[in-house]
């Protein structure tokens, strides 16, 4: 993808991308899954961390998964996100089929199709937040001046063009999770995973950070997956779910 795109061009090269999906005959939908399964064991302590969950998003949503703590939201993400597997069920994400994928696979489409943002930003204290934001490039063995040029425009996406020589502790809390939010951005995924963004943020920065998804979505047609126990989130969604004992319902 060339190193200039600018929003309107990341907006239309999503656009390109579904129709050539149609052209294919291959869903449109962004998330396709069925019977999802997950389990964990702890010793003889067994806790069924998804219990035949079901959902289909189309892409361009802004989903939001609401629940209390411990009910499944994060696993879910981190199984959408192919950071975790399921024992049962199919799973189809941005065209790539995470069920029967293989291991190298799973990681190309991490890197490329997936962003991820966390409660806490997991910004490394050493870096400043150009360097930050430049990681997820420089790890799939991009050039350093093409990740500069990315990084500077997600940094400019999300309001910190200031701030980009900064480090995190010269950062308040809502920039930092800008910063996080630019690193997810950074390299042009179909999809941004995001555990709740807002948990450690106070309610200015909270609203903030709201209104930015809320910009980003609108503006890059990127799909968003927010899961929260924030009630206020749920108003922007498209979609809204509720997730509670591992089993997922529509609301």
């Amino acid at each position: 993808m060339a190193k200039t795109m600018t929003g309107l061009g990341f907006k239309l090269y999503l656009l390109y991308s579904i129709f050539a999906c149609e052209e294919k005959g291959m869903s449109l939908a962004m998330i396709a899954a069925t019977g999802l399964q997950k389990t964990y064991r702890d010793g003889v302590l067994r806790v069924d961390a998804l219990r035949g969950v079901n959902l289909n998003l189309p892409a361009g949503a802004l989903a939001v998964i609401y629940g209390p703590s411990g009910g499944g939201k994060s696993t879910l993400l981190h199984v959408l996100g192919g950071i975790d597997r399921v024992e049962s069920g199919t799973l189809e994400v941005a065209g790539v089929a995470l069920h029967t994928a293989n291991e190298s696979a799973i990681t190309r489409f991490r890197r490329e199709k997936t962003g991820f943002i966390f409660q806490f930003y997991n910004l490394l204290p050493s870096l400043n937040a150009l360097d930050n934001v430049c990681l997820p490039l420089l790890a799939k063995g991009g050039p350093l001046r093409e990740a500069r040029w990315r990084a500077q425009e997600a940094l400019e996406q999300v309001g910190l063009s200031e701030r980009q020589k900064h480090h995190p502790a010269q950062l308040s809390g809502g920039e930092q999770q800008r910063v996080a939010i630019a690193r997810a951005l950074v390299v042009h995924p179909a999809l941004v995973l995001a555990d709740e963004p807002t948990g450690d943020l106070d309610s200015a920065a909270t609203q903030e950070i709201i209104d930015l998804i809320v910009q980003l979505n609108h503006t890059l047609g990127i799909t968003f997956i927010i899961a929260t126990h924030n009630i206020e989130i749920r108003l922007i969604a498209s979609h809204l779910f509720e997730m509670r004992d591992g089993r997922l319902s529509k609301l």
